[in-house]
């Protein structure tokens, strides 16, 4: 018998959260998932750049 895949659980959207995402919409004039990919890469290249090069 196949084993059930575990399915992630969104945790509650606190106050900090929401003002973090209001934040990051209006820095990135975020209105597409492609300007969350935008906004993704230029928030944590550096921190994936600097993972990578440390292994």
């Amino acid at each position: 018998m196949k084993e059930k895949k575990e399915v992630y659980k969104v945790k509650p959207l606190t106050e900090g959260k929401k003002n973090i995402i209001a934040s990051l919409i209006e820095e990135y004039d975020i209105k597409t998932t492609e300007d969350i990919q935008e906004a993704l890469k230029d928030l944590l290249g550096g921190t994936i750049k600097s993972m990578l090069e440390a292994e």
